[in-house]
């Protein structure tokens, strides 16, 4: 038993001096990986500081700050919301006219910059021993603007109240504005007023102008020839229909073969007719008559003129006697009931013996030679114009009442508007489609004014639905009575229409546009002189 267990022991003991060797081993080793750790991370954690502490005063630099700045129990801080506040008040007080009290917070906020400036400027912090008395008197005045109501909710509601007020004022204004500036455009300036005066005197005083108009009739064969180039003008305006005949004919490559018929009405008929008997225009024939001429103008067949007899249309359009005051002064102006705005749609009537002619307004200027419109393929349609849909408010819902269900059934929304002004017009197929007859049908479904409301492109719109063919953009440039508009697309445009009202003729006209105007005017006539047209 003795030798099992001597034997038994000694392994034992070999096993745990095995185990001491091991452990201290291990121990040494673990101790050399401290150290050496330790080691490297030294130069890792000063380079770090330095980052951090360069990223903080880079921080503190950008935001033009100090460190006393960003402590939660900064007296600066502290100075710097009362001012802040006190801002507020002060722009609430002036505002409310209590001058007094803006006075005093005025003077406190400049106490309080001047402590901050002198803090700034020392480099050092405010104390609070230095600003007790400053954070003290400014939170008195902050403390009694809050009892003079000058919280939050009160100036939200002050600033409702005034809003809505100014709102009305600028509508009252726009409106005056609005109104004031359609009369001014409506009015007949006193020049022209005199320049009509003295021609029609002249006219009926100067038999040889009588004599030269009958001479010049006797070349009436032009009138009917279709070889020649054929224009028409519908005014009252001698001096702007001088200008649109005159600058036609000194751009024109062939002065002798353009033609011009002007109607008038019996006002103006005299005027016009001496006018253009004393003035020769590069040998452009001219023939002038007035609308009382045509007989077949009547209330009968005319529904313009049968709305001029309806008592509401009359109080619609003179009067404004109607319920509905949100109607603008625009809408209510007589001349868009004028015969002379709506003989264009009667024009193979007034010249029976033509085929085709280009429709000119009164307020254009001609720049380019327009010979060549009448060589245009119009491709079966009715009227050639230039399109303004370039831009979304030009298209046919913008013109057109689309509530109606006429209008609705008919029409595209979104097919393309264009522009009265300068329109070349087949007459062969005007006669053959019967256009003057759906002139007159959706006249007469508008006798409410449910359809649209005013002017002659609406109803044109509607007449030459599917029979107008678009013309290339340079041949009408709009535009220059009321809008700026590119000095290349004007140099290119070949008739320039102040469509508008800022007409160069009065003096609300644009400026920057009347020298295209009056180029084709000699002032140094002596009628001219004599009104004092300049």
């Amino acid at each position: 038993m003795r030798r099992r267990g001597s034997d038994f022991r000694r392994p034992v003991r070999r096993r745990v001096s095995n185990v001491f060797w091991l452990t201290l081993c291990g121990f040494t080793i673990l101790l050399f990986i401290v150290l050496l750790s330790r080691e490297n991370q030294k130069p890792t954690s000063r380079s770090t500081l330095i980052k951090r502490s360069y990223r903080h005063d880079r921080i503190v630099e950008g935001l033009n700050i100090t460190e006393e700045m960003l402590s939660p129990n900064s007296v600066t801080r502290q100075l710097n919301d009362q001012i802040s506040l006190a801002k507020a008040f002060l722009a609430i007080a002036k505002e409310s006219n209590n001058l007094q009290f803006a006075w005093e917070l005025s003077a406190q906020i400049r106490n309080s910059q001047i402590l901050l400036s002198s803090a700034a400027l020392r480099r050092n912090p405010l104390t609070i021993s230095e600003s007790e008395i400053a954070i003290r008197d400014m939170a008195l005045l902050l403390f009694q603007a809050q009892q003079l109501h000058y919280d939050s909710a009160t100036m939200i509601m002050r600033l409702k109240v005034k809003i809505q007020g100014l709102e009305e004022q600028m509508n009252s204004i726009n409106e005056k504005s609005s109104k004031y500036g359609q009369i001014a455009a409506e009015e007949v300036p006193k020049s022209l007023y005199c320049l009509g005066i003295r021609l029609s005197t002249e006219w009926y005083k100067n038999s040889n102008l009588q004599r030269k108009l009958k001479e010049k009739r006797e070349a009436a064969i032009k009138l009917k020839d279709n070889n020649l180039y054929h224009f028409c003008i519908f005014s009252d305006n001698i001096l702007a229909t001088s200008v649109v005949v005159n600058s036609t004919a000194l751009s024109s490559q062939n002065p002798d073969k353009v033609v011009f018929h002007l109607v008038t009405d019996e006002v103006n008929y005299a005027a016009m007719k001496a006018w253009f008997t004393m003035n020769s225009f590069k040998g452009v024939t001219v023939d002038v008559q007035k609308i009382e001429e045509f007989t077949w103008l009547n209330a009968s067949y005319v529904p313009v003129l049968k709305q001029l007899q309806d008592s509401d249309t009359q109080n619609y359009y003179f009067s404004g006697n109607t319920g509905d005051s949100r109607t603008p002064i625009k809408f209510r102006n007589p001349k868009y009931l004028s015969m002379l705005n709506h003989l264009r749609f009667y024009i193979p009537e007034v010249f029976p013996a033509l085929k085709k002619v280009v429709f000119l307004d009164d307020d254009v200027v001609v720049q380019k030679d327009l010979s060549g419109l009448f060589s245009i393929d119009l491709h079966g349609n009715v009227n050639g114009a230039v399109e303004t849909c370039m831009e979304t408010f030009h298209r046919y819902h913008k013109y057109l009442n689309y509530s109606h269900p006429l209008i609705r059934e008919h029409f595209d929304p979104d097919a393309c508007g264009w522009a009265f002004g300068m329109n070349v017009f087949d007459l062969v197929e005007w006669r053959k489609r019967n256009v003057t007859g759906i002139y007159h049908y959706w006249q007469e479904k508008n006798v409410d004014r449910t359809l649209w409301k005013l002017g002659t492109l609406p109803p044109g719109l509607l007449t030459f639905y599917g029979l107008t063919e678009p013309l290339i953009p340079t041949w009408h440039v709009l535009g220059l009575g009321y809008t700026n508009v590119d000095p290349q697309v004007i140099e290119r445009g070949a008739v320039l229409h102040f469509n508008g009202n800022l007409k160069p003729w009065l003096k609300i006209g644009m400026e920057k546009y009347k020298p295209l105007w009056d180029r084709y005017i000699d002032y140094s006539h002596p009628l001219l002189q004599n009104c004092n047209v300049h």
